[in-house]
């Protein structure tokens, strides 16, 4: 029997890629695995303001750029359209992004004569929060891919910071990373050490060394969240690059 994961051999001169991914969700959730299928209705929830901004940024109003990312979804979920992903072919963001213009290039509006999930929209989007979100967008001609690019940056940051405070709060030390992460991109916070050492009961260099252990998890997580989104392991920097990049 062929495993399921097939295609994720990786291409000449890759790594291995790991044993979970953006990429595995999506081919088990093609091969009908139940599991994977609400994982990755997930996955679409995580990432659907990047697609939404792009629409958006297309010049569609907001009432319009909310039906067609539904849409777009209700369609991506669907078993025969993930028929031919080959994940070896190229970066989860960039196979999305290709995927979303693939089907605003389409005639959308014949999707809406079959409904799908009894008329209820498979990722539920938020429509204030898409709006208002949107407002806050640069007013400069930023083109709808660099919108794109920008967000699911952020949107990954965004992710990655959920995920370290996770941790923290796991290990019962809520109280010391909200603290702490005042210095976690390596900025001035404004409020010296041994200001922030006194309030959480350590020494100047106690402190120092727990930012450095916050930082150096944060580029652990970071690193991880990357490797879900790409075709091998020798992508990850390259992929980095661009991201910090598009946030410019």
């Amino acid at each position: 029997m062929e495993s399921s994961d097939q295609h994720l051999e990786s291409p000449p001169g890759c790594a291995r890629q790991f044993a979970t991914t953006h990429w595995s969700v999506v081919l088990q959730a093609r091969n009908g695995q139940n599991a994977a299928s609400s994982a990755l209705e997930t996955l679409c929830r995580t990432y659907w303001y990047p697609l939404y901004a792009f629409v958006r940024r297309s010049g569609h109003d907001g009432h319009s750029a909310q039906d067609l990312t539904q849409d777009f979804f209700a369609r991506f979920l669907a078993k025969n359209y993930l028929s031919n992903v080959n994940p070896a072919k190229g970066k989860f963001r960039s196979f999305l992004l290709a995927a979303l213009k693939h089907f605003l290039a389409d005639e959308w509006d014949k999707t809406q004569t079959v409904k799908r999930g009894g008329g209820k929209p498979l990722v539920s989007l938020d429509d204030e929060s898409a709006e208002s979100r949107y407002r806050l967008e640069p007013s400069h001609e930023i083109t709808p891919d660099k919108i794109y690019d920008r967000r699911w940056a952020l949107t990954l940051l965004e992710l990655v910071l959920t995920r370290l405070e996770g941790e923290y709060e796991g290990q019962g030390k809520k109280r010391l990373f909200e603290v702490l992460q005042r210095w976690l991109l390596g900025k001035e916070s404004g409020v010296p050490y041994s200001t922030a050492a006194s309030t959480l009961g350590m020494t100047e260099g106690a402190m120092k060394v727990a930012v450095h252990r916050l930082r150096r998890r944060y580029r652990e997580l970071l690193r991880l969240e990357i490797a879900n989104t790409v075709a091998c392991a020798d992508d990850i920097d390259d992929e980095l690059r661009h991201l910090l990049a598009a946030l410019r």
